[in-house]
């Protein structure tokens, strides 16, 4: 059962925290907690400064949730790459020009899902600086109440909030209180971010659990110690990237002569990687031999899963509709759910994987719909007619196949987390958790930390290629790309991937570059307009043009 710290949350959480903050660090935000009541004892302080915040962790509505939900941190980070493509389909999908501005890069400054996700970042952020400031007034007043492991895992939870935010807007307002005027705040490089966020992530990590987090009870769905690490090594991962604050120059700095303060010692930041990945493993987390079981319905029992969004259809609001989204209509009906006939894999995916050869990835299959689709007792689906079987057709697949033949068809479509038979909102609400973190990650992680710092990854690799059943292959830099988009795929990793590794301003199918795109601009968002109207000081990252969506 999904029970614990979840449904407290949703019970007994304050109303207050479940309130928009409204626009970003409003004047004057209102709050509807009876602040005598709602942190009077220890209990309650636990309940409404912690355990609410993980009420935003999901969503059901766009741009809310890390994932689960549209136009938000998770589209963000996969429609704008080459493993997911939106292809208009006549009528269907174009919501005027959204998905193809995406997958072109032709977003501009006013795009209303790059500010709600703004919005919603910093929303939770500033609750957060809430929740401290209460835990910090209530330990004033009852000195004996050890309140310390409180206090780290909202600096934890606010972290995790920040390097998103970071990851996705580069230099942005570094905000530290609930109290903070629109005029007040201040952009801080994103070198200064990022080592806050380090630094947060290390001071909290003694004070907390070194409990699984996926695992139901206590702590399930909660940031705990591996989750902080696994947080730290995706840090130093990105190094080089959160460490520059000019993106557009051509240079970067070298990780191998970027340190950290780790346990008394210093580290470069492929040492740093591999310092977290190995506390990690040491915490017990391993491959399932069955790479499916991390997406079965009821995951909870995955040794590999190390952060996850607690998904019950009948407990938690949380929604997840990329499934919902991604089969076709007919495909949908026949597992009595609901279909969008929507996202699709990219030619790239097809290659990389090598579908449609001898040597097709393994992992195609459980991704990936293609070819005939069959319903879950093995009967054929078949289109309106009722005579014409549907097949997906990858390889036709294309920004804009309106008119064709295979408008309604083209693509290989989501299939990785199992079918929730039984699933609500026309099989929105299921009980499959979402998986965010795993220990597949950490092995390709500390594989590329190895090849990076000169030395031998193939270990690592080999140990995800092998529960695949793929064949082992050298520990390079381009193959360790190729299998982060294999082992990964649909996961929310690959902008972040194809930025780190050099190649996201890059043309690919169906995508040129745009206009002084090779200067690398676009791999952060744009702060949004109306953030930079409300705070004239906030200056707008570099190659986005003021008022002008291109």
């Amino acid at each position: 059962m999904k029970t614990l710290s979840y449904l407290i949350v949703l019970v007994l959480g304050v109303a207050g925290m479940l309130v928009s903050c409204g626009k970003f660090l409003e004047e004057h935000p209102q709050d509807s907690r009876d602040e005598e009541t709602a942190y009077a004892t220890l209990q309650e302080l636990y309940q409404n400064g912690v355990l609410s915040l993980y009420n935003h962790i999901g969503g059901y509505a766009d741009s809310q949730g890390l994932q689960g939900t549209g136009r938000g941190v998770y589209d963000l980070n996969t429609f704008t790459t080459d493993e997911a493509i939106m292809p208009t389909r006549g009528g269907d999908w174009y919501d005027g020009g959204f998905w193809q501005g995406l997958y072109l890069h032709r977003w501009g400054v006013n795009n209303d899902a790059i500010y709600d996700t703004w919005e919603y970042l910093y929303q939770v952020i500033i609750l957060c600086n809430g929740s401290l400031e209460k835990i910090n007034a209530y330990a004033a007043l009852h000195p004996n109440d050890d309140v310390n492991a409180y206090i780290a895992e909202v600096r934890a939870f606010r972290a995790m909030f920040y390097y998103y935010t970071m990851d996705l807007f580069g230099r942005i307002p570094l905000v530290l209180s609930s109290g903070d005027r629109v005029g007040d705040v201040r952009q801080e490089e994103r070198s200064e971010v990022f080592r806050f966020i380090v630094d947060e992530l290390q001071a909290a990590a003694p004070l907390l659990s070194e409990e699984h987090s996926n695992l139901p009870g206590l702590y399930y769905g909660r940031i705990t110690r591996p989750v902080v690490y696994f947080l730290l090594a995706k840090l130093a991962l990105n190094a080089e990237i959160y460490s520059d604050d000019n993106w557009t120059d051509g240079n970067k700095p070298d990780g191998s002569q970027l340190y950290f303060e780790v346990e008394g010692q210093q580290l470069n930041a492929w040492e740093t990687v591999k310092y977290y990945c190995g506390k990690i493993t040491a915490s017990g987390y391993i491959l399932e031999p069955d790479y499916t079981q991390n997406f079965a319905v009821f995951n909870e029992s995955s040794r590999e899963n190390i952060f996850v969004i607690p998904m019950s259809k009948t407990l938690y609001t949380n929604q997840f509709i990329y499934l919902f989204r991604s089969r076709h209509y007919n495909h949908a009906k026949a597992y009595g759910l609901s279909g969008e006939n929507g996202s699709s894999a990219t030619i790239e995916v097809l290659k990389t994987f090598g579908y449609d050869t001898p040597e097709v990835d393994p992992r195609f299959e459980w991704c990936y719909f293609a070819g005939a689709v069959k319903d879950l007792d093995g009967n054929q689906i078949m289109l309106d007619d009722e005579v014409t079987p549907l097949v997906y057709e990858p390889w036709q697949v294309a920004l804009d196949v309106s008119g064709k033949p295979y408008e309604k068809t083209a693509g290989a479509r989501m299939k990785k987390y199992e079918v929730d038979k039984t699933g609500l909102k026309d099989g929105k609400l299921l009980d499959n958790d979402i998986v965010l973190f795993r220990y597949a990650d950490v092995l390709l992680m500390q594989s590329e930390a190895q090849v990076r710092n000169g030395e031998n990854g193939d270990a690592a690799l080999n140990a995800v290629r092998s529960r695949a059943g793929a064949s082992s292959r050298p520990a390079t830099l381009a193959n360790l790309l190729a299998e982060r988009q294999m082992e990964l795929a649909w996961e929310g990793w690959r902008r972040q991937d194809m930025i780190r590794f050099g190649i996201f301003t890059q043309a690919y199918s169906f995508r040129p570059q745009i206009e002084n795109e090779e200067s690398g601009f676009t791999t952060v968002f744009p702060i949004p307009e109306k953030v930079i109207t409300m705070n004239q000081s906030l200056e707008q990252n570099i190659g986005y043009k003021v008022t002008v969506s291109y």
